[in-house]
């Protein structure tokens, strides 16, 4: 798999996973039948994937890791030429942060477990550690913390490590909190613990003094139902003496309930940059912003009112390693701040995709940015006036894939997270087999469940978020709306996805459903409703966020401001 990697244009592998256990006597068939069958890889490169995080080499600036929410830990040599994936053989394929020893470079901390929560998060087993520069790593530990926010690494002594552990998204519990090790991860004390509702997303030290680290915890909980996104238990948290006490911060903050925080301190560089720290806030009753505090989180003033979009998703903030008034942002559009949070202006989209959850800003020339998003990696020389892509990093994250009955090579279609539906032949009868000019986009948004019909194909279903179905031609490259259309005065609750089938009996006969199910005998010119309205007609928000039982008897919610 490595050596195909080396070759820009081969990347991401639909592939039939063959039974790993032995089959019961009476199955049709066993293991050992599917051993003569092997991964190969055929793409797509024409989309990437969501970027969780960069650690940058100090000593070499054209090496470095990438971390993907849903697909490992990547190293490149040569700044992106070539990606060598070197996390596949360990527990988790989620990556929340990644981090190097400042003194000791080849030592490399993975927490596992997407820092977000997204309707489609992955969770982890912990936290990794590598001393040989990514070719070998062991799990030390922390497999109950499922979401690791950020990893604080001592600038002198490289046995010293702080975790912000977020614990588990959907239920109380697990390990949350921030956990500090002096041996190098054989041992772990829980330093800081709010309560078993509330983790810790983000943890800074000051740059000055390691013993002086800023938390920020959060509370939250994922219900099939709702995302209960925030309450009590969020807020700043700060130590002077390694974590061994606490001090919350509050003074100038929002004294309502709030979300996820976000922290930032601003280089060592002048009198002016003496005890700043950065805090971006989600909060109730519209109270949340962007905050600054000049006197080492004493007091704090409220810089503005910018908060990024979906704050759970985002609301990471990166300083400029020189200038302590400029902030970037982590939003649906890269924001940065050149007056230390007082204005903010949007960073160039084009030809760049959107949803940004990294950023590494080059510490010898701070114009030089690599952006990590939902669409992959991108680099800027000229701090994100212009931006170029990366090509050969095979992330596609794939809600549900398809196959059709073409000949003489069938096509493989699938549904992507934030990066359309795509097609594309499972062989070629080129010499270097599938490459990004014979893959192709089918819908934007984000892609569901595409179905072929069976007897032709060239038409192709494929759906993009809230119910929006389209029929595409390939043959005329045509694409038609088909949602089903509400009656008058009538709403239609599409989820996220929706389910959609292709009759077995009839391949003109199309099955989808929102709350009620639909039927459409003509390839989804016209709809007939099958079904009443199948849900049971239950205020969400009258559940609180305590319980994954959506079933219980229904109580008010504590911060229904912060329920989304």
């Amino acid at each position: 798999m490595r050596d195909s990697l080396r070759l820009p244009f081969m990347l991401l592998t639909l592939v039939l996973v063959a039974g790993a256990a032995t089959a019961a006597d009476d199955a049709p068939w066993s293991s050992g039948d599917f051993s003569g069958l092997a991964f190969r890889e055929i793409g797509p490169a024409i989309a990437s994937g969501r970027v969780g995080d960069f650690a940058g080499d100090p000593r070499n600036p054209f090496h470095y890791y990438v971390g993907v929410n849903s697909g490992g830990v990547w190293e490149t040599q040569n700044a992106g030429v070539t990606f060598e994936p070197i996390f596949d053989d360990q527990g988790s394929y989620s990556i929340g942060c990644l981090a190097l020893a400042p003194s000791a470079p080849d030592i490399l901390w993975v927490g596992s477990g997407e820092s977000n929560s997204q309707r489609s998060v992955a969770y982890g087993d912990g936290v990794y550690k590598s001393t040989d520069g990514g070719k070998n790593f062991e799990n030390m530990g922390l497999k109950r913390s499922l979401h690791i926010g950020r990893i604080v690494i001592h600038p002198t002594n490289p046995d010293v490590v702080w975790v912000a552990a977020e614990g588990p998204l959907w239920g109380p519990g697990g390990e949350r909190g921030v956990f500090k090790t002096a041996d190098g991860g054989v041992t772990w004390e829980l330093v800081l613990e709010i309560d078993e509702n509330t983790g810790v997303v983000d943890l800074v030290s000051d740059p000055r003094d390691p013993d002086v680290l800023y938390a920020a915890a959060y509370q939250r909980r994922r219900h099939l139902w709702t995302l209960i996104d925030g309450g009590p238990g969020s807020g700043i948290h700060k130590t002077t003496d390694g974590g061994a006490t606490w001090t919350e911060l509050t003074r100038g903050l929002p004294e309502v309930d709030k979300g996820r925080i976000g922290l930032a301190i601003a280089p060592a560089t002048g009198p002016d940059a003496s005890g700043t720290v950065y805090a971006i806030v989600e909060a109730a009753q519209g109270k949340g912003g962007f905050f600054r505090t000049t006197n080492a989180g004493a007091s704090w003033e409220k810089m503005s009112d910018y908060v990024a979009r979906s704050p759970q998703y985002y609301n990471e903030i990166i300083p400029d390693p020189v200038n302590p008034d400029r902030v970037y942002s982590m939003d649906t559009f890269l924001q940065v701040t050149e007056d230390a949070g007082r204005t903010w202006r949007r960073l160039s989209v084009h030809a760049k995709h959107v949803d940004d959850h990294a950023l590494w800003v080059d510490p010898a020339r701070t114009d030089h940015l690599l952006a990590g998003c939902d669409g992959g990696i991108y680099e800027s020389f000229d701090r994100g006036g212009t931006w170029r892509f990366f090509t050969n990093l095979p992330v596609t994250q794939f809600y549900r894939g398809a196959v059709d009955y073409d000949e003489p090579f069938y096509n493989i279609y699938g549904g992507t997270q934030d990066n359309n539906t795509i097609g594309g032949p499972a062989r070629t009868t080129y010499a270097h087999g599938a490459s990004n000019r014979e893959w192709y986009f089918t819908l934007g948004g984000d892609g569901f469940e595409p179905a072929i019909d069976p007897t032709n194909a060239d038409i192709v279903y494929c759906q993009w978020q809230y119910g929006n179905l389209n029929r595409w031609d390939r043959a005329t490259g045509e694409r038609l709306d088909i949602q089903p259309r509400p009656e008058a005065g009538e709403v239609l609750k599409w989820n996220w996805n929706s389910a959609l089938i292709i009759s077995p009996h009839d391949h003109q006969r199309l099955y989808y459903a929102c709350q009620k199910v639909f039927r459409s005998d003509d390839m989804g010119h016209s709809w007939t409703r099958i079904s009443d309205d199948l849900t049971q007609q239950i205020d969400r928000n009258k559940f609180i966020g305590q319980s994954s039982n959506w079933r219980e008897k229904p109580r008010a919610a504590t911060s229904p401001a912060l329920i989304t």
